[in-house]
């Protein structure tokens, strides 16, 4: 039997109600998420200070005398925002494609969410906000590391740096939902996990800047969303308004739509 999400349609519920149930969604995740806030804060903090020492402070050090970045006073400002874009993806996508694997494969409660007489795009974007809310607890602890290095506070909390981080972990967000309803098991996360987020975390412009590149490799990169998300957070922070690229904020915009489209049609074609 088809689940009752797919009997419910945009036609016969107006956008407050899409809201409102997508809110009463994302409580069901945040009940469980609110108990568990540092947990969540600093899960993500490990692998981003690491980099911050090892080639900020290290390999920056040197990079500082040969050359000068594209944006910020160093290299270690330079790779910052790239850390907080860094961070807000993998938690935004492990948490959420973990929280539903776990549901449907261990606690057997995703069911529950099946018979829920809501739209599919209502479910799946609670589980987004779910996902939203666990990159950017990890993001502002990046955050906060990066404000302690350099001392610009409003560098990184500006409306403009927080609008890119918000669609990065939608992006990554909507990918873990559709990831999490088609693993067959945790290996099958893992092998998403070492393909498609490793790689991305060292490609997506994260250590350097993408537009030095050849244009072969250009072309691949510039395919990475993470890739805008770190061009749009450096420029956000560093550079003067006029400078910044807007083309950013659309392409992650349609990302993020396009990953709510097909989560949510997966969602209405799941089986019971």
């Amino acid at each position: 039997m088809r689940s009752s999400l797919r009997r419910s349609s945009l036609s016969t519920s107006s956008l407050p109600t899409l809201w409102q149930d997508s809110l009463t969604v994302f409580w069901g995740d945040w009940l469980d998420l609110r108990v568990r806030l540092v947990q969540i804060a600093a899960s993500g903090l490990v692998s981003p200070l690491i980099y911050i020492l090892a080639f900020g402070l290290g390999l920056g050090s040197s990079l500082d005398s040969v050359t000068k970045p594209s944006a910020g006073d160093n290299y270690l400002q330079f790779i910052l925002p790239g850390m907080v874009a860094l961070s807000s993806m993998v938690i935004s996508f492990g948490g959420t494609t973990f929280s539903i694997c776990g549901d449907r494969l261990f606690t057997k409660t995703f069911e529950e969410i099946l018979l829920v007489p809501v739209h599919p795009l209502a479910v799946h974007l609670g589980k987004v906000l779910a996902g939203i809310v666990r990159g950017l607890l990890t993001a502002g602890s990046v955050i906060l590391v990066a404000i302690l290095f350099t001392g610009k506070v409003w560098s990184f909390l500006n409306p403009l740096f927080l609008l890119v981080l918000a669609l990065n972990c939608a992006v990554f967000a909507g990918l873990g939902v559709i990831v999490g309803l088609n693993v067959k098991s945790l290996e099958g996360v893992g092998i998403y996990n070492n393909f498609v987020i490793v790689p991305m975390s060292f490609l997506g412009g994260t250590f350097f800047d993408a537009a030095t590149l050849p244009a072969a490799l250009k072309a691949i990169v510039y395919l990475l969303p993470l890739t805008y998300t770190s061009l749009g957070l450096r420029a956000a922070a560093y550079l003067p308004i006029a400078q910044f690229p807007w083309f950013v904020i659309p392409v992650l915009l349609v990302m993020a739509i396009g990953l709510s489209a097909i989560g949510a049609y997966q969602f209405s074609h799941l089986q019971d």
